[in-house]
């Protein structure tokens, strides 16, 4: 199902090869040691974690020339940025450092959504005033978000699509980078389709997964902690090689609620995105305190690994260590040199 088609001591890409294959859509996996450390590992926030993001992109993109169909020029690129997940990626300075670029424009929309009510699945934009459009002749339009429900994604591209056909300014094609599930290629197609119908000339989307196309929760979905419609986790997720196999580095990986948590707090509120994961962990440790192992929470939340590998573990013990970590997040560069006699 996944066939390497690019390879470096940097990155690895690989084309997803199933039925679902269109000529306007290609879809791929990416994996780095970036994007595994994000995914892996939620010490990793703010600024270290943007500029991880920004790295993989850029190689992403310095890669494309070497299987992607899609050429991007200069004065046709405009990168999207959907507010505020879409600032993570970095790609106005990506396409920069992978081309040397320097005049390609950059654009801006506002999508916030919300569930319809608190126990409802269904989810509805509540903020999207904001919008700030350079689209170019023949716009290539480079961008990424964090794609879950993909409310805002659709939301955002209807109105770009939009946009272009009132300014009779076509659309030549797409590169989308996400820590995303399959509703991400879902909406994707659909805007493919659209464009084809209303563009003469569209040639298509490339659609980056980084490290795999993570299973959304539902209400249904067997797992004693989640966020539905929020949560991108492991199990029953199509993934990289290398990212199954960084599992085995240290036991909490495995474990952790979401792939990405809260992509806008972790960037840029991390008071809001500490209390995000000190919170499961805590939920956690409630597990361990009623008898769950750390094999049997392995075996619900990615089945497809072996936990004998990471010897014997005591949730409990795991539990507190790691939040001990997490907490840590919030103390001042300062303090910590200070204790350590800088």
């Amino acid at each position: 199902m996944l066939e390497n088609i690019f390879k470096s001591d940097a990155i690895a890409i690989y084309r997803i090869d199933d039925e679902e294959n269109t000529p306007l859509l290609n879809r791929y996996i990416v994996s780095s040691q970036d994007t595994r450390e994000i995914c892996n590992d939620p010490q990793v926030c703010g600024i270290e974690y943007t500029s991880k993001l920004e790295h993989t992109c850029m190689l992403v993109l310095k890669a494309m020339p070497d299987f992607s169909p899609i050429i991007l020029k200069e004065r046709q690129t405009m990168v999207l940025n959907v507010l505020r997940g879409g600032l993570n990626f970095g790609l106005r300075e990506a396409l920069a450092q992978a081309y040397g670029w320097n005049i390609h424009s950059t654009s801006f929309i506002s999508a916030q959504r919300t569930r319809v009510a608190s126990n409802s699945e269904e989810w509805h934009i509540i903020e999207s005033e904001y919008k700030k459009l350079y689209l170019p002749e023949n716009a290539q339009i480079v961008f990424g978000d964090v794609v879950a429900t993909g409310t805002s994604l659709q939301h955002a591209l209807k109105l770009i699509v939009k946009e272009a056909i009132a300014s009779e300014t076509p659309i030549a094609n797409m590169v989308f980078f996400t820590f995303g599930g399959e509703r991400a290629e879902v909406i994707l197609r659909e805007i493919s389709e659209l464009c084809k119908k209303e563009f003469e000339g569209f040639s298509g989307i490339d659609l980056f997964y980084l490290e795999g196309r993570f299973m959304v929760p539902s209400p249904d979905t067997l797992l004693s902690i989640k966020l539905t419609g929020t949560d991108l986790v492991r199990k029953d997720a199509l993934m990289a090689p290398e990212f199954i196999a960084s599992q085995y580095e240290l036991p909490y990986f495995p474990l952790e609620r979401c792939v990405i948590y809260d992509a806008g707090s972790r960037a840029f509120h991390l008071d809001d995105y500490v209390a995000d994961v000190v919170d499961y962990w805590s939920r956690t440790k409630e597990l361990a305190a009623q008898g769950i192992t750390f094999n049997e929470l392995i075996a619900e939340r990615f089945p497809n690994i072996d936990p004998t590998k990471f010897g014997k573990q005591n949730l409990m013990s795991l539990c507190e260590q790691h939040i001990g970590k997490i907490n840590r997040l919030l103390i001042p560069k300062e303090n910590t040199q200070e204790e350590q006699g800088v």
